[in-house]
């Protein structure tokens, strides 16, 4: 389970910044809770097979699903974000349902879809999206958010091209997914919530 460091993203300004954030962040189980809408998620019959969860950090999703039996494979380009997580499923015995994988989402190739359910919150690139719903089993779920830009764009400090684009990200859906349920969230930071089932 243990995650091996990669040694090309040694460098990567997304590795450097996120470990930074990790490495300064509390390492207490109090920041292991799961995305919000994970029940909403599950309530779609996702069916028997293991997760794979994107731009994962320090999952408590990825904790939660093991601890419902499931195999999770999770995938961050923190590999300080990675260890916290094993040492945290490894004192909550769940370390041999966990595969933790150190790569850069932006050049991550996906391979025959297998996963009953992949996950990624807060994370936007259209083909890491693609990539994401090739690795979905056929019958399995997809569920993605991202950010919107808000309403006053000028005090938005994300950079455009991590936020969705109108009409996204429904229409970087492969052929053969149906969209489930699409969710806009407000407030100071906007995103979109979609699940979508592959077909069978």
């Amino acid at each position: 389970m243990s995650p091996s460091p990669s040694a090309l993203l040694a460098d990567h300004p997304d590795r450097i910044r996120w470990n930074a954030k990790y490495e300064c962040a509390d390492p207490t189980e109090a920041v292991f809770a799961p995305i919000s809408w994970l029940g909403d998620v599950l309530q779609f019959g996702v069916p028997e097979g293991p997760v794979l969860e994107l731009a994962c950090g320090r999952s408590g999703t990825a904790l939660g699903l093991a601890a419902a039996g499931r195999c999770v494979t999770a995938i961050d380009v923190s590999d300080t974000a990675l260890v916290q997580l094993e040492l945290e499923a490894t004192r909550r015995e769940l370390a041999d349902r966990l595969t933790l994988v150190h790569a850069d989402l932006c050049s991550w190739q996906s391979g025959d879809g297998r996963f009953a359910l992949v996950l990624c919150r807060l994370f936007w690139h259209p083909p890491t999206f693609r990539q994401a719903c090739e690795a979905v089993a056929p019958g399995g779920v997809v569920a993605w958010e991202a950010w919107r830009r808000p309403i006053d764009v000028a005090r938005d400090t994300r950079r455009a091209e991590w936020c969705l684009k109108p009409g996204q990200p429904e229409s970087e859906l492969p052929a053969g997914f149906t969209v489930i349920r699409v969710v806009d969230t407000d407030g100071s930071e906007p995103s979109r919530r979609i699940i979508a089932q592959r077909s069978l």
